[in-house]
């Protein structure tokens, strides 16, 4: 009983999204179904199965360092002192004028972090 196994391009998956992104679930299903040479997908975790995919078609992940990482830091330190400064706070409407502040800085780490 012999299966040939054919060559099979990363393209010609026909992934809809990135691996990262997909489930374990459609991850084994992928691997059963278009990739025979990965065994054991049943019993592997996501990231197991996501770097063998990468194995197998020598992709090599790259390590992204946000440009922003120094700025993202400064908020959020700025963050953890106007919780502070939030905490000690009798007047509610200062209160609220902190967390409204806290908020937007928030939002703005958020940005920066997605801007990569």
């Amino acid at each position: 009983m012999s299966e040939e196994v054919k060559e099979i391009s990363f393209d010609e998956l026909g992934l809809t999204k990135p691996l990262e992104k997909m489930t374990a679930k459609e991850l084994r299903a992928l691997c059963m179904e278009k990739l025979p040479m990965i065994t054991g997908a049943s019993g592997k975790e996501k990231d197991e199965l996501v770097q063998e995919i990468k194995d197998v078609f020598g992709i090599v992940e790259e390590e992204q360092i946000s440009p922003y990482k120094k700025q993202i830091h400064e908020i959020k330190r700025q963050i953890r002192a106007l919780r502070v400064q939030k905490s000690e706070t009798e007047g509610r409407a200062q209160r609220d004028r902190l967390r409204r502040q806290i908020t937007k800085l928030k939002k703005r780490t958020r940005r920066l972090a997605r801007a990569v």
